[in-house]
């Protein structure tokens, strides 16, 4: 009897749940109650959500702290860097670096000087750089070697450097230690108190009659000098051009008449850029050397008459010069053939000669100059390349 009744009781919790929404559902509050619902489902998935994350982020910010909190203190000890040791260990079969605790010096200024071997395709511009010098200086330092020629320069040859931009020249006596010092445009206490001629300040007196051995050679610091020239004369026409019989055998009679120049100029040669040296006058380098091979034309720059024709014995090899009967005269050198001779008119553009390697040249190239009373830059007159 009571299991019947205990049977029958069971399923009345879900018939009497069912009942109640039923109810609720005749009511109309079943639509309601389902938004009610959800809505409140979702504020609780929201807020669960918001919790995690902040119990999250809390947990992260702890380790990042405790991660950046200074080691104790207790029971450290100071480690030397040199202590510890280098490790030798390749790291994925990278390169490895070793550590190096190294102080870049100043280069200090030298007191001393010394020797350069001249190496193929050297200039005198490049020496210079490769020491912080002034060109001039390379000349003005090794005047027994160059002669104030930068075209002088070969590979094999030993130069003096200087360790200041200067002159180096011997002491030959015969005039006051101050005059001769006051030719390079320094004092004599520029030369003697110099760190690199090791002079007794004490033992030679009188600055400006300083007792200085003869035959002393010394640095000049910051002083100067004119070039020995070793290039053509200036004003050689074909009224006088007896001016240019110390070159050489190429030197003509005068002329009287023949063409005169327009007053312009055109490339004597088919290549209008530089194999060589440019026009530079701190180096003694009175005209531009164009590019070109043995046996290339060379070309008449203006009209004129020719008053040099052959062999210079300064440097310059078989060389041409025309008088262009303006005021105006072009040099033409290093030839390695002549197709003109003294006193002969020739035209602007026409053949005078073929490029050559002649006189103290370091390769095929053609020298050219242009003079006014004075070498002028060609440059300066010649049309753009």
């Amino acid at each position: 009897m009571n299991m019947n009744n205990q049977s029958n009781e069971e399923p009345e919790k879900p018939i009497r749940q069912s009942s109640f929404f039923t109810n609720l559902v005749k009511m109309g509050l079943g639509e309601s109650l389902l938004k009610v619902g959800t809505n409140l489902f979702s504020i609780i998935a929201i807020v669960t959500v918001i919790l995690l994350a902040r119990s999250y982020y809390a947990q992260a910010r702890g380790n990042v702290e405790e991660q950046n909190q200074p080691p104790s203190q207790a029971g450290s000890e100071i480690v030397s860097i040199e202590s510890v040791p280098a490790l030798d260990v390749a790291i994925n079969e990278g390169i490895s670096r070793s550590a190096q605790i190294h102080t870049n010096i100043p280069s200090r200024p030298r007191n001393e000087m010394s020797t350069y071997v001249v190496q193929e395709g050297d200039t005198v511009f490049g020496i210079a750089g490769k020491f912080g010098l002034e060109p001039q200086t390379i000349l003005w330092g090794n005047y027994s070697v160059l002669l104030d020629n930068p075209h002088a320069l070969r590979p094999g040859q030993e130069l003096t450097i200087l360790p200041v931009d200067g002159v180096y020249w011997e002491w030959l006596g015969g005039i006051p230690f101050g005059s001769w010092a006051e030719f390079y445009g320094v004092t004599a206490a520029d030369i003697i108190e110099y760190p690199g001629n090791n002079i007794d300040a004490d033992a030679i007196g009188d600055y400006y009659n300083a007792n200085i051995p003869v035959g002393t050679w010394l640095i000049i610091p910051d002083g100067k000098r004119d070039f020995v020239s070793w290039s053509a004369p200036l004003g050689v026409t074909r009224e006088n051009p007896a001016s240019a019989r110390v070159l050489g055998a190429g030197a003509c009679d005068p002329v009287s008449g023949g063409a005169v120049g327009y007053g312009y100029f055109v490339y004597p040669s088919n290549n209008h850029y530089l194999s060589g040296f440019d026009y530079s006058p701190e180096t003694n380098h009175s005209g531009v050397d164009f590019a070109g091979n043995t046996g290339e034309a060379v070309y008449a720059s203006d009209a004129g008459v020719i008053v040099y024709a052959g062999w210079n014995d300064y440097g310059y090899g078989n060389m041409i010069m025309i008088d262009h009967g303006n005021g105006f005269q072009t040099l033409y050198a290093h030839l390695s053939a002549l197709n003109v001779g003294c006193g002969q008119s020739v035209g602007q553009g026409d053949v005078i000669g073929a490029i050559g390697n002649t006189g103290r040249s370091s390769g095929s190239h053609l020298h050219f100059e242009i003079m006014a009373g004075t070498k002028v830059n060609p440059w300066s007159y010649l049309p753009p390349p």
